[in-house]
């Protein structure tokens, strides 16, 4: 299967794309953040509203190269959704790579494919929240979902 996969390239560094990945998350994905999400092993949760969360461990943190989390709880409550726990045990790689002038950055939803129910919604949140990481890193404001 083909999982959910972009790439776009940033007028920033690896180094704040790492940044972004690991200490800012409320300033892109989502302000309803807790836990941790530096170092492997972390845990985090964004929120989405009071129906939709997603619990996060980092399996994996190389600066300036390669964030890997791994969802280990999650719930999408919305009515089109049958299965509304599809997330749990997907793996999201994020993996950045240095250019002259910009970076690379290329996410892959291991386990987000098109027979996955919520692909066509899931692949939409994931166009939006990368366009406000992209937002973010290149001109310091974001459009996080708010509280």
């Amino acid at each position: 299967m083909d999982n959910y996969n972009t790439t776009i390239e940033l007028k920033t560094t690896a180094e704040k794309i790492y940044e972004a990945l690991t200490h800012e998350i409320s300033l892109w994905w989502s302000e309803w953040f807790t836990g941790v999400s530096a170092l492997a092993e972390d845990v985090f949760t964004v929120r989405f509203g009071d129906h939709i969360h997603k619990t996060i461990r980092i399996k994996e943190a190389i600066p300036n190269s390669r964030v890997i989390w791994s969802v280990k709880d999650s719930l999408i409550t919305i009515p089109e959704l049958k299965n509304q726990t599809e997330w749990v045990g997907t793996t999201i790689v994020w993996e950045m790579e240095q250019k002259e002038n910009s970076s690379l950055l290329q996410l892959t939803h291991v386990g987000l494919h098109p027979a996955v129910e919520c692909y066509t919604i899931c692949s939409g949140g994931w166009n939006q929240f990368i366009g406000s990481l992209k937002l973010f890193l290149e001109t310091g404001n974001g459009t996080p979902y708010r509280k």
